[in-house]
């Protein structure tokens, strides 16, 4: 590159870096920064280092992240609050949420990007709690951002739907408005609640206030009220959206599944086809979800089969669970086992509870004494599993083999839940 002075030259390979940055082409912006710093003769100023250090974070380069820390920290650059969020956030995903917060303690002067940063970390990392000490503690005001994170992290936290809600509206009363991320964080806790009056508020707040026309928004509330089964109110937000993207049509299909309209979901499926709509995984997952629910195992097989031929998916943990679901349920047990052996992905225990649920219901011993051996290796200490595989047992009057599993699980340290029957 011919550049009239290193002065120029500078300006526009940042130019160059911001757009890789941007793009998600990091490779390339790690290289360009490489290259920026060993030939230019002048200094590299913060933006450049925050631009790189976002790149580090995306794809996961700690070493070099660690080295721009060092650097900045000899150029006296590392108080610039761009430079520090970034340094913050590249310990976090790179290092640990730990060295990001020992970094935030060495940061004098925050501002509440800086806070947000460190928050957002704790509530990404399932660290809510720490997340909120360390917002009651904020010298600065917090802000919209601050807010969303600890909401959507308490969202998704046993038992703090409730407490998401709470703090909304303790955002509210220090006059913050919330915004389209605040909507969508809040929408899982009131699907938790099934509280559908404060779905609807979510709806009206976002028209009210000209969020609503989003497809984030509309995407998420068809999937709350579907969640809560309303399908009308879910058809109609689906009907009145002008752009039907992916997420759309798979919220739709999957709000269809769960309430057991699985002919109604498999026509979506096919009316999103037809729109020349790709399907994703998450689309396959309700359609699988829906066979699973109406016991359609040959059709489960079809659209497995067409999800990775036609469409060059793979199939997850979670597609694959779906089959041996349905070919469970339709007494299919062999063939489920067969896809439990040849699974390319790990099997999960909800993949083999399904067979071993099966089992019971069919009284199939044998694979029932497999299932139960695996669940026990994936899961030794939930107590369902054996007490299931006791009743397969009981069942074929094998009381010994339920004995001796019983004594297996004292041997092992599980207590079996208060009202776990052995016989029935």
């Amino acid at each position: 590159m011919h550049c009239s002075s290193a002065s120029s030259c500078l300006v526009s390979l940042t130019k160059v870096l911001t757009s890789y940055v941007s793009q998600g082409l990091h490779d390339r912006a790690l290289a360009l920064f490489r290259h920026m710093h060993s030939s230019l003769a002048l200094s590299l100023d913060p933006f450049v280092f925050s631009s790189v250090l976002k790149s580090c974070a995306a794809i996961s380069r700690p070493q070099l992240g660690i080295s721009i820390h060092a650097h900045v920290v000899k150029s006296s650059i590392v108080s610039n609050h761009f430079v520090a969020c970034c340094l913050v956030k590249m310990y976090g995903k790179c290092v640990s949420v730990s060295a990001a917060r020992l970094l935030f303690d060495e940061i004098t002067k925050r501002n509440a990007f800086v806070w947000n940063t460190m928050i957002s970390l704790y509530s990404h990392s399932n660290r809510v709690d720490d997340a909120l000490q360390l917002f009651e503690v904020m010298d600065v005001a917090p802000d919209v951002s601050t807010f969303n994170s600890i909401i959507a992290g308490l969202s998704l936290c046993n038992e703090g739907s409730a407490k998401a809600i709470r703090f909304h509206w303790r955002m509210r009363q220090l006059g913050l408005k919330p915004d389209l991320i605040t909507l969508l964080a809040l929408l899982p806790a009131c699907v938790d609640m099934a509280a559908l009056s404060l779905i609807k508020e979510i709806q009206g707040y976002g028209i009210r206030n000209h969020i609503d026309p989003h497809h984030q928004l509309r995407s998420g509330l068809v999937e709350a009220y579907g969640r809560c089964g309303c399908l009308g109110y879910a058809l109609a937000i689906f009907n009145g959206t002008k752009e039907r993207d992916v997420v759309a049509w798979s919220s739709l299909i999957s709000a269809y599944a769960i309430n057991g309209e699985a002919r109604a979901a498999l026509e979506i499926f096919a009316q999103m086809e037809q729109a020349s709509v790709q399907p994703d995984g998450i689309t396959f997952l309700g359609v699988l979800k829906a066979c699973s629910h109406a016991g359609l195992a040959d059709e489960a097989l079809g659209f497995f089969a067409r999800m990775k031929k036609l469409y060059g998916l793979e199939a997850s943990s979670d597609h694959y669970s779906c089959l041996v679901d349905v070919l469970s349920r339709s007494g299919r047990l062999y063939e489920a086992y067969e896809i439990l052996k040849d699974m390319p992905v790990k099997v999960t225990a909800k993949a083999w509870g399904a067979l071993l649920g099966a089992c019971r219901t069919y009284g199939e011993v044998e694979l029932g004494e497999i299932a139960g051996k695996a669940l026990s290796e994936v899961e030794p200490s939930n107590c369902a599993n054996y007490v299931l595989l006791a009743r397969i047992y009981s069942s074929m009057g094998m009381y010994e083999e339920a004995q001796r599993l019983r004594s297996e699980m004292k041997e092992k340290g599980v207590k079996a839940d208060s009202g776990s029957s052995w016989v029935v």
